[in-house]
């Protein structure tokens, strides 16, 4: 298995070229140049793996759940087993730490597979007994070809975490994978075929969003449509989806707030803050860009923030001692920059960081910029409203705990919100009233694969996760039975 120069589409269990022959360049935020091409797909190549996953359906779908559970089980040893492979591919594609895709990414990649498979043999239904009349039982089948589209943040991750439950369930699927990072999901590719995956169960078309991402979404032959990425984005899928009546996942943006009250474990509280603040650059969808600390601790949490910061090391992704590598591109380099220019116009005053990061040698034209730490903004400002998605924190104090409520909810996503305190009761009244789909008490990002993952507001509709993720994938249908 390998990374290779000329990525190809995986279409009816082959790797094969766009029918147009086209290719587009893929470059490495670590240099800012070409290492790679990858195919400019569009509907023709998107029709093609439609009507491959449509014939490899009934087979697919009537097979035993151990049939299912088997493969995806080879897929992820697969994958456990290239690992280095694997994260070395995501690094140079995404210009995130090596440190990161190897302990997170990939991990999670193949875990997403064990998880779902093994969830394939105990994923039943319920049965309603009507006394002395009738039975009612539920039968939830697949729904048939299934669309999932990914980001480019966390590439395998994501890309896995939509593709491991629709096969689960039965559904055959046409995924695209981010234009800005296609290698992992051409490895996943391979993988397949080494498996034995048969044809047409999971076909890949890699290509832009417009051209390849529009044509999964309207093309008749899909019946849902899974997406993670940007709210506008997401807006314009549900307006295409939703009046062909296909089902809808849409994990969008976040904002979201870590709220931390005098009573918290400082030193605990310091070191999963500065991990939420930046982790992946900040391109997390559940990083807590704006943070909120109770006055009486204010000046010691902004102090020590800052100083923390300053220490995170920015390199080139392959390197032992980086904290922090590339943004994914010069056009999100300029984008986060943008942002920083608008906080001081909105009277921010930035603390440290914000400036182009140059590691020398081959990595001078990367895309490096150094963490950010703003302080004095309002809430209403379009930096504490707008998603950035870089190394860019902003921090205000708060006095009383309905005024951390009040701010960490005055925005129009949500996603998560981490609190910080030792106060049981209040954590439990906090969480009641953040809106937020998930809420983090004295950690963050502790994941269980069961639990339903999800936005509120602006930050989508739909939950992935367990068993939200099965019932997303399968169409309920009740089956009565009269005895008497």
């Amino acid at each position: 298995m390998s990374a290779e120069k000329y990525i190809k589409n995986y279409i009816n269990g082959a790797l094969v070229p766009a029918v147009s022959g086209d290719y587009l360049e893929n470059l490495t935020p670590s240099t800012g140049e070409v290492y790679s091409y990858f195919p400019d797909s569009g509907p023709a190549d998107v029709d093609q793996a439609v009507k491959a996953a449509q014939e490899a359906f009934p087979g697919w779908s009537n097979a035993e759940p151990r049939t299912r559970f088997r493969l995806m089980m080879r897929i992820a040893d697969i994958i456990e087993q290239n690992l280095e492979v694997y994260a070395k591919a995501e690094a140079l594609d995404s210009g995130k730490p090596f440190t990161m895709s190897s302990t997170v990414d990939i991990p999670r990649a193949q875990s997403n597979f064990r998880f779902f498979a093994t969830a394939a043999l105990q994923f039943g239904s319920e049965s309603h007994h009507m006394a002395g009349s009738a039975i009612n039982y539920t039968l939830r089948q697949p729904l048939g070809v299934v669309g999932c589209i990914s980001p480019w943040n966390l590439p395998l991750y994501l890309f896995t975490w939509k593709i491991a439950p629709a096969l689960a369930a039965g559904n055959t699927v046409v995924a695209k994978p981010s234009e800005l990072t296609p290698m992992t999901a051409f490895l996943l590719s391979q993988a397949c075929i080494e498996a034995g995956l048969p044809a047409g169960v999971l076909n890949i078309v890699h290509g832009l969003g417009p051209k390849a991402g529009q044509a999964i979404v309207e093309h008749p032959g899909t019946k849902a449509i899974s997406f993670t990425g940007g709210t506008k984005t997401g807006q314009h899928i549900a307006r295409t989806a939703a009046p062909m009546f296909k089902k809808l996942s849409l994990e969008l943006g976040g904002k979201n707030p870590n709220i931390i009250f005098t009573d918290c474990d400082f030193d605990e509280m310091m070191v999963q803050t500065l991990r939420s603040s930046f982790s992946n650059n900040g391109q997390i969808c559940l990083c807590g860009s704006r943070i909120y600390a109770q006055r009486p601790i204010y000046e010691r949490f902004r102090d020590e923030l800052v100083k923390r910061t300053q220490f995170l090391k920015v390199g080139p992704p392959l390197a032992k001692d980086t904290d922090l590598g590339a943004l994914v591109s010069k056009a999100h380099m300029e984008k986060v920059q943008s942002y920083l220019s608008l906080a001081e116009v909105e009277g921010g005053k930035i603390l440290c960081g914000g400036t182009v990061a140059n590691p020398g040698s081959t990595y001078e034209n990367g895309y490096y910029l150094r963490p950010a730490v703003i302080e004095g903004l309002p809430i209403d400002c379009r930096t504490n409203q707008e998603e950035i998605f870089g190394p860019v924190v902003s921090i205000a104090p708060f006095d009383t705990e309905a005024e951390a409520l009040e701010l960490a909810n005055g925005t129009p996503y949500g996603l998560s919100a981490t609190l910080w305190t030792q106060d049981v009761s209040r954590a439990h009244r906090m969480a009641e009233h953040l809106q937020a789909g998930i809420v983090w008490v004295n950690c963050w990002m502790l994941r269980d694969l069961r639990t339903p993952f999800g936005g509120m507001k602006q930050s989508g509709i739909g939950r992935e996760g367990g068993q939200e993720a099965l019932r997303f994938f399968t169409e309920p249908k009740n089956v009565c039975v009269k005895y008497r």
